[in-house]
């Protein structure tokens, strides 16, 4: 998978996880993909939300070490 963006949102609080994928992912091209991770509780529904919302897609979702946040995979459409 070729990533075109990463974000790391570790320490921020909803919404500033999905505002800053939306900032970045209005710069990638239809097709290319963006990493994020965050550490906010909130995200694991925040971020899907705004994918459904936006109409990206989601490729894949893990959860981080420990099982401490989660990092996402957007493809942008």
């Amino acid at each position: 998978m070729d990533i075109a963006e990463e974000i790391d949102a570790t320490g921020l609080l909803c919404p500033l996880p999905v505002l800053k994928l939306r900032k970045r992912i209005k710069d990638i091209n239809k097709g290319q993909v963006i990493k994020i991770f965050s550490d906010d509780p909130a995200a694991e529904l925040d971020i899907p939300h705004y994918c459904n919302e936006a109409k990206h897609k989601i490729i894949k979702k893990n959860n981080g070490k420990d099982n401490r946040g989660f990092t996402f995979y957007i493809m942008k459409c």
